[in-house]
């Protein structure tokens, strides 16, 4: 299957009305076709696995088409300049979380580029930092020490009024929360010491992952 064919179908899928809903979540109506992600992740089943066609997808610059670059690239072929090139070319959250839950935090890179792109000052470059942490969170196997790595990061980059980050931050510091007792214990003091700084952002991710950090305690026993 060519990238011309399949984008042919993704225009044949198109739907402006869903366009003019995802803008009014913040989503970038900027190539956006509309196709919702059940049917991108059906696509993406009937296509399978496969690295050059995703860079195609990629570069003609469709919405929906690089969240399908998402979905079927291999993360064993991905190099590190391919992510920071795409990275660059991310103009919308939705865009940049997909990479991240679908891609990135497969590829031996992702801690890496979770604590390098922490300090980035690009929006979404910063974001895909904190949707990384959050997606390793979840899915690896990793020791406690490469996630505690992460929390210095988290503080530091608290004080940072944009909504798109700080949300993703909040995201992060939640999710690393959650793996075990340990981490839950760290988080909930990096979360008391956000929670000190003068910054409106941090008082917000502070706020919010306290109460879901809270509230997970009992799944860990009587927190001391």
């Amino acid at each position: 299957m060519t990238a011309d064919r399949i984008i042919a179908r993704l225009r044949g899928m198109a739907s402006p009305a869903n366009v003019a809903g995802m803008a009014r979540y913040g989503i970038s109506s900027a190539g956006t076709l509309g196709v919702p992600m059940p049917r991108l992740r059906a696509l993406a089943r009937e296509i399978g696995t496969d690295h050059l066609l995703a860079q195609a997808l990629w570069d003609s610059g469709i919405h929906e088409a690089r969240i399908l670059a998402s979905l079927i690239d291999d993360p064993r072929r991905v190099t590190s300049r391919q992510m920071d090139r795409w990275i660059r070319d991310v103009d919308s959250w939705d865009v940049c979380d997909q990479l991240c839950q679908n891609l990135w935090r497969y590829t031996p890179m992702a801690f890496a580029k979770a604590a390098r792109w922490s300090r980035s000052r690009p929006e979404f470059q910063r974001r895909a930092a904190f949707s990384l942490m959050a997606g390793l969170a979840v899915k690896s196997r990793f020791p406690d020490a490469e996630f505690a790595v992460f929390f210095p990061l988290i503080l530091e980059a608290a004080t940072d009024e944009r909504n798109l980050v700080k949300k993703a931050v909040n995201w992060a510091l939640r999710q690393i929360g959650k793996r075990n007792a340990a981490l839950h214990r760290q988080a909930m003091a990096v979360a008391e010491e956000i929670r000190k700084l003068d910054s409106p952002a941090a008082r917000w991710i502070a706020g919010d992952a306290l109460r879901e950090l809270r509230g997970r305690a009992g799944a860990f026993g009587t927190m001391k």
